[in-house]
């Protein structure tokens, strides 16, 4: 028999493993690549956000914006022509009163005798002084009368003018508040009229109680009767005593004849100019009203603030443009606010003041160029605390970063947050 040979077959177990088992030795290299890669991003500096401001041209109006009370402008004191015995006043604050009806109290002379020489000569002179006032506010309310109808002839013309756009819109503003401000005018001159009125018949009342004295032990019960139409403001004297000529009773006058005393700050009454602009806001009502300054009074006065800390305030009057609605009442004495425009311009170039920074004394800003934050220095003039005109430093269109964190620096990457 011949002998079985065995055959070697090759075993290809070893080779079918080498592919599986190759890519293992790879997974190191590939942990270490993205541990570095990690460590580098993370090492990296990332951008800052921040938020950013265009530089464009538009309306600028600087205001500043202070408490106030309201004020009757003409107000009256009462007082008696003679002395004698007041009887107990039964009117009271807040009374309506009207003009050549309504007795706002009445006195008990003291029985007088004859006067002298410089008596009678006083006396008369009173009455003439009185009579030369009636007849220079008589004057008065023609030349204001005269005045008003010029003004209303020119507001016709100018609404029809503004019609066919022959003029501005400013220019009609102004012919309107023309004839508001010489309304007032006319009222204030008719007030004083009145008042001059009551004083020539108060002078006359007391030269004919003195020149012709009384026989009994009482003389005629003197009645003072109110000068004005409007209300009752105060009451300084309501019980029955004896009174000399001149004591102050009461104080009476017209609430529809009203304006707003504003307490300004100095250095903030330095920028005010009589016939600015003035917005009364806070009042109460829904919407503002419309003012004017009328006069920015020289002096000033020193008052301690809540804080305790000395200021010297000046003393603004502000006349109303806009009348009071019906349904809404504005007394004497009432709190309001006012804001009072000190400059304004249609167009100027302007930034935004949270983007504005101090280095010293110059005023510095972010530029946002190419990603990257950019110091510039600026030339800033009129500022309102929301923007401020740009005369130096910066273009119309330029982006700036607003509020800018503590991380941004010069040349430092930052991004815009929305972007």
């Amino acid at each position: 028999m011949k002998p079985t040979t065995a055959k070697t077959i090759p075993s290809t177990r070893t080779d079918s493993r080498k592919p599986a088992n190759s890519w293992r030795r790879f997974i190191p290299i590939a942990i270490g690549v993205a541990l570095v890669a990690s460590i580098v991003s993370a090492l990296r500096p990332k951008p800052t956000p921040v938020e950013v401001a265009t530089v464009a041209t538009g309306p600028l109006t600087v205001s500043v914006l202070e408490e106030g009370k309201t004020r009757i402008r003409h107000r009256y004191i009462i007082s008696p022509p003679v002395a004698g015995l007041l009887n107990r006043v039964e009117l009271r604050a807040g009374a309506p009163v009207k003009a050549g009806e309504t007795v706002l109290a009445t006195i008990q002379p003291q029985a007088a005798g004859f006067l002298d020489p410089r008596s009678q000569a006083e006396a008369e002179a009173r009455v003439k002084g009185a009579d030369a006032a009636r007849m220079q506010r008589s004057t008065q309310v023609e030349r204001a009368k005269a005045a008003l109808q010029l003004a209303d002839k020119e507001l016709v013309r100018a609404r029809d003018l503004k019609k066919s756009g022959a003029i501005a819109t400013k220019e009609l503003d102004t012919a309107e508040n023309q004839v508001n401000v010489l309304t007032r005018e006319l009222n204030a001159a008719e007030f004083g009229l009145q008042v001059a009125e009551f004083e020539f018949a108060q002078a006359q009342a007391a030269l004919l109680m003195q020149a012709k004295p009384s026989t009994s032990d009482k003389a005629e019960l003197h009645r003072i009767i109110s000068p004005v139409n409007g209300f009752v403001l105060n009451v300084f004297e309501e019980n029955s005593r004896v009174v000399t000529a001149g004591t102050q009773i009461m104080e009476v006058g017209d609430p529809n004849d009203m304006e707003a005393e504003i307490e300004l700050l100095s250095i903030d009454a330095v920028g005010v100019q009589p016939g600015a602009v003035v917005s009364i806001e806070h009042w109460g009502g829904g919407k503002p009203l419309r003012a004017r300054v009328t006069v920015v009074e020289p002096g000033g006065f020193t008052k301690i603030s809540a804080l305790g800390v000395e200021e010297q305030r000046v003393k603004v009057r502000v006349d109303f443009i806009d009348p009071l609605p019906p349904e809404r009442f504005l007394g004497d004495r009432y709190r309001v606010e006012a804001r009072i425009i000190t400059w304004h311009s249609d167009s100027v170039l302007q930034v935004p003041t949270g983007a504005l920074f101090r280095r010293g004394s110059d005023w510095m800003t972010f530029v946002y160029e190419g990603g990257k934050a950019r110091v510039s220095k600026v030339q800033i003039a009129h500022n309102n605390g929301t923007a401020a005109e740009v005369v130096g430093g910066l273009t119309d269109g330029q982006t700036v970063i607003v509020h800018p964190p503590d991380a941004v620096a010069d040349g430092k990457a930052v991004k815009t947050t929305g972007r």
